[in-house]
């Protein structure tokens, strides 16, 4: 991990930790900005899940497209997120659209002009606060086919993504409305 990234994306959290900015969703774009660059993906291939309060679901905030698509329930058996979050341990799929799955926000259309595209590799995380799963963030390669959607993820880019999960964890409270965050 180049030290340049962790350090941007650690200013970037106290920036958002000192300014206090509250349901302020629209701070996680720098965010998302970095670790899409980092990770060689599309900001809309990193995702960022938040527990609500009533302990039973998990609602994305980013990307911001799938916020209205409703939520997932924590019962869910066929949810990588909900098993991120239960399990509290990071998880990758590099044959993900092999594996059973709920599909209907990867149907979701990306923008006006681009359909939405399975996802073919996956990375998950648990963001943790004070021991506890108050949210998830994955980082997709999507594509028509495995070998469209680029390179697999590796080991060392989970491990990655789990210092960058406990980096922009103090953010997450700030960045999620109060009332829509919760621990698991």
């Amino acid at each position: 991990m180049s030290n340049e990234f962790i350090a941007e994306l650690r200013k970037w959290a106290a920036e958002v930790v000192r300014s206090n900015a509250s349901g302020d969703v629209a701070g996680m774009h720098r965010a998302v900005e970095l670790i899409s660059k980092h990770f060689v993906v599309q900001p809309h291939e990193v995702a960022i899940l938040v527990a609500m309060p009533d302990d039973r679901f998990l609602r994305f905030v980013l990307p911001e497209n799938l916020q209205g698509m409703g939520q997932i329930p924590l019962t869910s058996a066929n949810s990588l997120a909900v098993r991120t979050a239960r399990e509290k341990r990071p998880e990758m799929i590099n044959h993900f659209s092999a594996i059973p799955h709920t599909t209907v926000f990867e149907a979701v259309p990306i923008s006006e002009d681009q359909r939405g595209v399975p996802i073919q590799k996956i990375m998950s995380a648990p963001i943790l606060l004070e021991k506890k799963a108050i949210g998830v963030i994955q980082v997709s390669r999507k594509g028509a086919s495995p070998s469209d959607a680029g390179a697999d993820f590796v080991t060392q880019q989970l491990r990655e993504l789990k210092i960058v999960a406990d980096t922009i964890a103090p953010c997450i409270p700030l960045c999620a409305k109060e009332s829509e965050l919760h621990s698991i």
